[in-house]
C-alpha cells in the first residue's frame, strides 16, 4: 500500500518532509498518482536543501479513513518534521513549498492549508456550526495541506483511544478539521495563501506553493452515448412530477434508457420488474436492474448508470469521465461515502448522485453471491459492502453530488464541471439543470430554438 524512496539530499533547516499522495485503486488513478510522484522526484533532484521521503498510497482508504492517514503520519514522523498531503490534481512548486514551511516553528503544532467555509448550514456537514457556519474553516484538499509532526503524532495517539465519533464519512476535509480542532482544544486551520486553488495555467500563480489541475485530464475520446445504459428508479407516486422533469432536462441525451417502477405505464413507458415498491432502500429493485443489465437481453453496453428519479445529471460530461476508465476492469464510480471505517467498515457510492458500474463490475457483484437482506435495505450501502467483501474498488469522483448545489462550497463548484446533483427540495430543478449541468453548446441551441419560436 505504501512505498518509500531513499533520502536524496540533506541540508538544514529540515531533516525530512513526507509527501502523501492520496490515490485510488485502479489503473487510471494509479497512473495519475505516479505522475505526481515522478514530478516531485524530478524537482527534488534539482534542489539541495532537504531530505525528501515520498509516500505513495494506492489504498482507497487513505482517502477517507482518518485513523490510517494519521497512522502513516505517526510512522514517518519518527524522523520527519512535516507531512504534506496532496491529491492527484495537486501541482507542487517544491522550492516555494519549502520556503513556506520554513516560516513555521516545527516544534509547535501546525495545521496548514487553504481555508474553505460553509456559507450556510449544510446536510453534508451535519449542519455543524448552524448559527455561524462561516466561523469554521477547513482545508481545500485539492490545494494541498500540511501537518507539523508534533500535531500528527499527538493526533495519531488520540485516534487509538478516541476515534472519530460519526459512523458516516461524507466530506473528509471537513471531518478531519473538526477532529483536529477537538472542540477548541486543538489547533484551528492556519491560513497559508501560497496553497493556491488557481489553475496551473494562470499567470497569477508565481508565488504559489501549490496549484491545481482541472479535474478531468485529457483521457482521449469520450465513450459513445450508446456505451452507457441508463436505469431510472421511480414509482407510480412520482410518475406525474419527477419523471416529466427527467424528460424535460436530461433524458434526451441518453441513447438507451429505461424507467423501472412498481406500475407499468405505457405512456412513459415504465417497466415493472416484479418488485414491490418500498419507502426507502430499494435494494431488491436495484439488484433486479443489475440482473437485467447483466443478462444482455436489453443492451450489450459496457457501462450501467443507475439514478433516482430526482437525480439531475449531465450525460455528456459522464461520457467524458468514463473515457478515463477501462471498461474491462471492475469499475464502480460516483460520489463515495464511508460507513464504520474506523472499525472495519466499507465505502459505498451514494445512490442519489448516480452509481456507474462497468459490465465487468456488475458481473462480479452478481457472481459473488451478493444480495439484499431485505427488500428495503439501502441499495448503495449493500453494494458497498459487497464490493468491499469481493475486494473490488469503490472509486470516488467529486463531480457527482448526493445533495443540491447550495449544499456545497461555491468555490469548489466553480472550478468543476459537475456531473450530477440530487433532490428537488426547495429548488427549481430545471433552473439547476440549466445553470449547472447543461453544456454551453446545448444552451446556445436552446436559446436559438426559443428565439425562432418567438419569431
Amino acid at each position: 500500500p505504501a512505498e518509500q524512496s531513499r533520502p536524496i539530499l540533506k541540508t538544514p533547516p529540515f531533516n525530512d518532509v513526507v509527501f502523501v499522495i492520496q490515490s485510488q485503486k485502479n489503473s487510471y488513478h494509479t497512473h495519475r498518482a505516479e505522475q505526481r510522484r515522478t514530478e516531485l522526484l524530478h524537482q527534488a533532484q534539482t534542489l539541495n536543501q532537504v531530505v525528501l521521503h515520498y509516500t505513495f498510497s494506492k489504498m482507497q482508504f487513505c482517502y477517507i479513513l482518518v485513523p490510517l492517514v494519521f497512522s502513516l503520519a505517526s510512522q514517518y514522523c519518527q524522523t520527519s518534521l512535516w507531512i504534506v498531503f496532496l491529491e492527484e490534481e495537486t501541482n507542487v512548486n517544491l522550492h516555494n513549498l519549502l520556503q513556506v514551511l520554513s516560516k513555521f516553528n516545527t516544534r509547535k503544532e501546525w495545521f496548514l492549508g487553504r481555508p474553505l467555509h460553509d456559507d450556510e448550514p449544510t446536510i453534508i456537514h451535519h449542519y455543524a456550526f448552524s448559527e455561524d457556519p462561516s466561523s469554521f474553516s477547513y482545508p481545500d484538499f485539492m490545494a494541498g495541506w500540511a501537518l507539523s509532526c508534533p500535531l500528527a503524532k499527538r493526533t495519531a495517539e488520540r485516534v487509538n483511544y478516541e476515534p472519530p465519533k460519526s459512523d458516516f464519512t461524507i466530506d473528509l476535509q471537513h471531518e478531519i478539521a473538526l477532529y483536529i480542532w477537538e472542540e477548541g482544544r486543538g489547533p484551528a486551520l492556519t491560513v497559508v495563501n501560497e496553497f493556491c486553488s488557481e489553475l496551473q495555467r494562470l499567470s497569477s500563480t508565481g508565488d504559489c506553493a501549490t496549484t491545481i489541475n482541472t479535474f478531468l485530464s485529457a483521457c482521449g475520446n469520450p465513450v459513445q452515448k450508446e456505451d452507457v445504459f441508463v436505469a431510472v428508479k421511480t414509482c407510480q407516486r412520482f410518475h406525474g412530477d419527477r419523471v416529466p422533469l427527467v424528460k424535460q432536462t436530461w433524458e434526451k441525451d441518453a441513447a438507451s434508457l429505461e424507467y423501472y417502477s412498481d406500475f407499468t405505464d405505457p405512456y412513459i413507458p415504465t417497466i415493472h420488474l416484479g418488485v414491490p415498491n418500498t419507502e426507502r432502500g430499494h435494494c431488491q429493485k436495484t439488484f433486479a436492474i443489475l440482473k437485467r443489465f447483466a443478462s444482455g437481453v436489453v443492451t450489450q453496453a459496457p457501462w450501467l448508470l443507475i439514478v433516482d428519479d430526482d437525480t439531475l445529471i449531465s450525460l455528456p460530461r459522464l461520457w467524458r469521465l468514463l473515457g478515463c476508465y477501462d471498461p474491462n476492469e471492475a469499475v464502480s464510480v460516483g460520489e463515495r461515502y464511508g460507513y464504520g471505517l474506523s472499525r472495519d467498515g466499507y465505502s459505498y457510492i451514494t445512490g442519489g448522485g448516480g452509481m456507474v458500474f462497468s459490465r465487468v463490475a456488475v458481473q462480479n457483484i452478481l457472481a459473488g453471491g451478493c444480495g439484499c437482506h431485505s427488500s428495503d435495505a439501502p441499495d448503495d450501502m449493500v453494494l458497498g459492502m459487497c464490493l468491499t467483501t469481493l475486494g473490488l474498488p469503490v472509486t470516488h469522483s467529486p463531480l457527482f453530488h448526493q445533495a443540491r448545489p447550495q449544499d456545497y462550497v461555491k468555490e469548489l463548484l466553480a472550478r468543476q464541471s459537475p456531473i450530477s446533483f440530487h433532490k428537488h427540495w426547495n429548488i427549481n430543478p430545471v433552473a439547476v439543470y440549466q445553470h449547472w449541468l447543461k453544456e454551453p453548446n446545448q444552451r446556445r441551441a436552446h436559446s436559438l430554438t426559443k428565439t425562432r419560436e418567438e419569431l
